[in-house]
């Protein structure tokens, strides 16, 4: 997927971690999640999602849920998953069974304070790759049910 050049330069930003105070002290992981997280923002909106929040987190639960967005009618909870390259294991393969009953809890607790409540709602998990040019994203819809 072709990136327009704000996009480029917003995720250029987010790759060299530069913040006021200069370098950020964070580790290479999480830097690369932020990068993924900003370029999985773009993508979903490019493929006509509105998202409505990003990094939602509840205070009885541990955890939170990447992109929240609606397409069309349906709520989509989105996990992102980011690589640097394709390693052994896929990105995807990261959102296993105790990654699932976390993003279910608090999910659950998202849709408590979504009136009225959507008839669809559904787990997607996003992969991208930063390994060549563009990034390479996968997305997998109803990747796994409630």
């Amino acid at each position: 997927m072709r990136l327009n050049a704000f996009e480029r330069v917003v995720l250029a930003l987010a790759g060299a971690g530069a913040g006021r105070h200069g370098p950020r002290q964070r580790a290479a992981h999480l830097q690369m999640g932020e990068r993924g997280e900003l370029a999985a923002l773009f993508y979903l909106r490019k493929q006509g999602f509105v998202v409505v929040a990003r990094r939602w987190r509840t205070p009885k639960q541990r955890g939170d849920i990447d992109l929240i967005a609606w397409e069309g009618d349906t709520l989509c909870f989105v996990e992102v998953k980011t690589r640097g390259s394709h390693d052994i294991a896929s990105a995807e393969a990261a959102v296993d069974d105790e990654k699932r009953k976390v993003l279910r809890r608090i999910a659950r607790a998202y849709l408590k304070g979504v009136v009225p409540p959507p008839e669809n709602a559904r787990f997607d998990v996003l992969s991208i790759y930063f390994d060549r040019k563009a990034p390479e994203f996968t997305h997998f819809r109803w990747a796994f049910g409630w």
